[in-house]
């Protein structure tokens, strides 16, 4: 695959993953109990090869779990100023904090950004174009993985934890 079928494939889906991201994080949303579940396992899946992955360096280990568990602090926060209702259909929402979900989009949007900027110039290099190299070959870059991986999976379940309390409350009430 050439470097600029790649660009073809992943600007466009990355794009797209964005704009999932910013839709989820504003807003109310619909609360999708299997979705957080599936989302859930599939972060500690996603986290689990990356360390795998990573532990051929210390430093690579160091940034994805200092991010990790950033996140999951960040995500016990944005928990706190979640509000929890429900619509006039009965159907239950929660409003997530928009400034936690706008921080972590364009913290990750911008890290992606500079890391494809630095990598560019190496795969147009003819000599280079038989070794693309990685784009997760960063501490830093693993460390906003981790951040990701540590906030989404705190903050989904915490997200179905609160959400029964939320229901008993308003089977009480």
């Amino acid at each position: 695959m050439t470097p600029n079928m790649m660009y073809a494939i992943m600007i466009p889906l990355m794009v797209f993953m964005v704009w999932r991201r910013v839709r989820r994080s504003f807003g109310r949303q619909p609360i999708r109990r299997k979705q957080m579940m599936v989302r859930m396992v599939t972060f500690t899946l996603l986290g689990a090869l990356v360390v795998w992955g990573s532990l051929h360096n210390l430093r690579l280990l160091e940034g994805l779990l200092g991010g990790a568990l950033t996140g999951a602090a960040l995500g016990t926060v944005g928990l706190r100023l979640t509000r929890f209702e429900r619509d006039a259909s009965g159907a239950d929402r929660y409003i997530p904090n928009a400034w936690i979900g706008g921080v972590l989009t364009t913290v990750l949007v911008a890290r992606l950004a500079w890391r494809f900027l630095v990598v560019m110039p190496q795969l147009q290099d003819p000599t280079m174009a038989h070794s693309a190299p990685a784009m997760g070959n960063s501490p830093l870059t693993m460390a906003i993985l981790g951040l990701m991986i540590g906030y989404y999976i705190c903050y989904y379940a915490g997200l179905l934890v609160h959400h029964r309390r939320f229901e008993r409350t308003q089977a009480a009430a």
